[in-house]
């Protein structure tokens, strides 16, 4: 049992660790937003130009596919899973796997809201993922790439049949850019700026690939849809959309934030060079954890452990051995005396996972701060267990 007394003499140069909004890129100041384009249309010839260039980027960054059609959406990430589960489902029955809190939230829009008779619900427990083998590709899948909530993943896209006949639907939004995604085997791709990248909020990126375009062109389903939904127009996609022709009014700082974060990925290396930071991250949390013996893994198995959304439970018996109550308090303790230090913010868990820790370890966060950071959290933890236990 840890026995540090003292607080460590040095602190986390950028103390944010927050799984969303997430920590801005090393080096970031508000200097980098001088050319945001304030007081102009959105609709303007060098708005939509803006538009456009962060759609591009998007691609050669995630290496996404030509025959892939990019779209800035409002809502977030939940406003684009929302309008692929709106516009496309009800042709087939649905598959849906529910391994974080957020794959439960589409369940229950699909089940509840939308009302789709022919489903499947493959769950699992916090920290482990469905038995993927059991998917049926005959029917269109929802699923998230990777757990915020639970720190768990899929570890790849081999899973995904190449000649399904239903549609994919991937929730990616804490794995884009941090992990590669198997494009061919994504129908559809959604994630939020103000993940990996640390953009600001409110703002979603929708990625649709041949197969839910044909869906999207061929089959009408049988609810109305609401305007900020709208894809298609008379049986045909509206390209504009994907050129840069958002459906609602964008901030346009946020659009010049983003575009500072993928300026920055594409000058470190690109994709390759953010999954190396990310690895290098959950790398040094590991190694703390591999030798600590109060805190471990949520996930279990290291294949389907997130490098992003690291979820970390208490293991010492005198505190996992407490009512959830109990443990949330203490966890709370320990987050709140980082918060005090400035060392650390928001770390706690997800509000609906299990009581412990959430660390993010994405490509903005440097190795260094992880180190730093742990020994921190042992002191935290000591301190905590003084004064409650």
């Amino acid at each position: 049992m840890t026995t540090i007394s003292t607080p460590p003499a040095a602190k986390p140069q950028r103390p944010n660790f927050a799984s969303g909004p997430c920590p801005k890129r090393p080096g970031w100041s508000l200097d980098g937003l001088g050319r945001a384009l304030l007081g102009r249309s959105h609709r303007s010839q060098v708005g939509r130009a803006k538009l456009k260039h962060a759609i591009d980027l998007t691609r050669e960054v995630l290496e996404i596919p030509q025959e892939h059609r990019i779209a800035i959406v409002p809502a977030s990430d939940t406003g684009a899973v929302e309008m692929a589960l709106w516009s496309l489902l009800g042709a087939r029955g649905v598959d849906l796997l529910a391994f974080d809190a957020f794959g439960e939230s589409w369940v229950a829009d699909i089940v509840t809201h939308l009302q789709i008779k022919n489903v499947r619900v493959l769950k699992a427990a916090p920290g482990a993922i469905v038995d993927l083998a059991k998917v049926d590709f005959d029917h269109d899948v929802v699923f998230t790439w990777n757990g915020t909530s639970t720190g768990v993943r899929v570890a790849n896209g081999e899973w995904i049949a190449a000649d399904r006949k239903g549609l994919t639907i991937c929730d990616a939004t804490s794995a884009a850019f941090a992990q590669r995604l198997d494009w061919m085997k994504l129908d559809v791709a959604t994630f939020s700026w103000q993940k990996a990248l640390g953009g600001e909020a409110a703002h979603g990126m929708l990625i649709l690939g041949p197969r839910a375009i044909e869906r999207l062109t061929t089959y009408a389903p049988p609810w109305p849809l609401p305007k900020i939904f709208r894809l298609t127009e008379a049986g045909r996609l509206i390209d504009a959309i994907f050129e840069g022709w958002t459906i609602n009014t964008p901030s346009m700082l946020c659009v010049e934030d983003y575009l500072d974060a993928l300026t920055w990925a594409k000058s470190i290396g690109g994709l390759g060079a953010l999954m190396a930071r990310t690895e290098a991250n959950a790398r040094a949390l590991a190694a703390w954890v591999t030798k600590t013996t109060w805190i471990d893994f949520l996930a279990k198995d290291p294949a389907i452990r997130s490098n992003t959304s690291v979820c970390l439970r208490l293991v010492d018996p005198s505190i996992a051995g407490l009512a959830p109550e109990a443990q949330r308090a203490f966890t709370q303790a320990v987050v709140e005396r980082l918060e005090r230090e400035n060392v650390a913010y928001d770390i706690g868990a997800y509000r609906m996972a299990p009581p412990g820790l959430r660390i993010w370890c994405g490509p903005t966060v440097d190795a260094r701060d992880i180190e730093l950071l742990t020994s921190w959290l042992d002191y935290a933890y000591a301190a905590a267990r003084r004064e409650l236990m």
